[in-house]
């Protein structure tokens, strides 16, 4: 299967009440986490982190409002990429809002994502111009 063939669903929130809402039936705010496809589990298994997350000791997130930034700053021209939404409530207390770029705060998790917690996993494409389409997923 290729990148761009690529959608895993996981929960029972649909695409387009995900699109309407951006929220999860919790209320919670989806967060997304950019990740290499070769990185993200297909087996079931917890996803570590990517060896940024390793480095700095915890999975790097950003809420919608900061997510084409965030692949602006850190993967601008990346190939191969996916965009995962995961619900937050899933997470837990090890799920930390942290103050980073420009003081916003920023979801950090301090620990494994369970793959039970991520709702979907789509390809992440660079444009011609390396910036990143998000038209089609934060719509």
């Amino acid at each position: 299967m290729t990148c761009s063939n690529l959608l895993i669903w996981r929960g029972s929130l649909s695409l387009e009440r995900f699109r309407s809402s951006g929220k999860r039936a919790s209320g919670a705010e989806v967060i997304y986490k950019i990740v290499a496809s070769s990185l993200w589990p297909t087996r079931g298994e917890p996803f570590g982190g990517a060896p940024v997350d390793l480095a700095d000791g915890f999975i790097h997130f950003s809420t919608a409002a900061q997510v084409v930034e965030t692949a602006a700053r850190h993967f601008a021209g990346e190939d191969n990429l996916l965009l995962v939404a995961v619900d937050p409530a899933q997470l837990g207390a090890a799920l930390k809002w942290e103050p980073s770029r420009g003081g916003d705060l920023f979801p950090h998790l301090y620990g494994s994502l369970p793959l039970s917690a991520a709702l979907w996993a789509r390809p992440l494409p660079p444009g011609d111009d390396g910036r990143h389409d998000f038209s089609s997923l934060l719509a």
